[in-house]
């Protein structure tokens, strides 16, 4: 793919594919499905309180702590891509 670069006056080649993944992509891609499903439940666990029925049991509230591990998982992905961008970096220099 070419593109035009800035005030270069030819064309430049993208040498970054659209479909690549770089490192830590995949844990990030798995935190926020994992915060995800720990929001869904959240939102399930606390509709009985509002609603007045009866509450849900203990392991219910346990998958809320879902959503603090998604980002958990999420925030090491990102530390990892910052962890390749600098050594990719440093070794241009």
């Amino acid at each position: 793919m070419f593109l035009r670069a800035g005030n270069y006056p030819g064309r430049v080649r993208d040498k970054t594919q659209a479909n690549s993944a770089g490192p830590g992509d995949g844990l990030v891609k798995a935190g926020g499905i994992v915060f995800i499903v720990g929001a869904v439940a959240t939102l399930a666990t606390m509709a009985p309180l509002f609603l007045g029925t009866d509450p849900f049991p203990p392991i219910a509230y346990a998958v809320c702590m879902l959503m603090g591990v998604g980002f958990l998982i999420s925030a090491a992905g990102v530390l990892r891509r910052i962890a390749a961008q600098r050594r990719q970096a440093r070794s241009a220099t």
